[in-house]
């Protein structure tokens, strides 16, 4: 189960992140430190997703864990493991943008409002795959 509890900490950590970006894409963008305040969160937010991949996906990590304690969910977490490729290009084909002045602030807006929802349908699969392994949630957070 220390498994479960590192990833319970990189989740809150997540959430975190994910809050800092939503604010910062929420600032006026007529601001002239918008997009490097933006372009920081979402650093941040990648960091955080990177330490979300290594205690979930790792040989020793929460998704190894899960399927010791209940193989039928094979198919769950490879769905995961596959999110996460693709979570981790969007991440980082955004930042490439942020820091393109030619892109529109309101395009800019529109692909990070899709990453945040894009993570947190991912977090939800992911809690729902923990709670049919154990019953349990990892963490009710909102």
């Amino acid at each position: 189960m220390a498994s479960l509890r590192a990833a319970r900490r990189r989740r809150a950590a997540l959430l975190g992140e994910i809050h800092l970006l939503e604010q910062a894409l929420a600032a006026p963008a007529r601001d002239p430190w918008w997009r490097n305040r933006v372009g920081d969160r979402l650093g941040g937010l990648r960091g955080a997703f990177t330490e979300h991949m290594v205690v979930t996906e790792g040989p020793e990590g929460l998704y190894a864990e899960l399927l010791d304690h209940a193989p039928r969910l094979t198919r769950g977490v490879h769905a995961l493991i596959r999110e996460h490729a693709a979570v981790e290009a969007t991440m980082a084909a955004l930042q490439r943008r942020v820091d393109l002045p030619e892109i529109a602030v309101s395009e800019l807006r529109d692909w990070t409002t899709d990453l945040l929802r894009e993570l947190s349908r991912h977090r939800q699969r992911g809690a729902d795959l923990v709670y049919e392994a154990y019953q349990t949630d990892i963490g009710g957070e909102t």
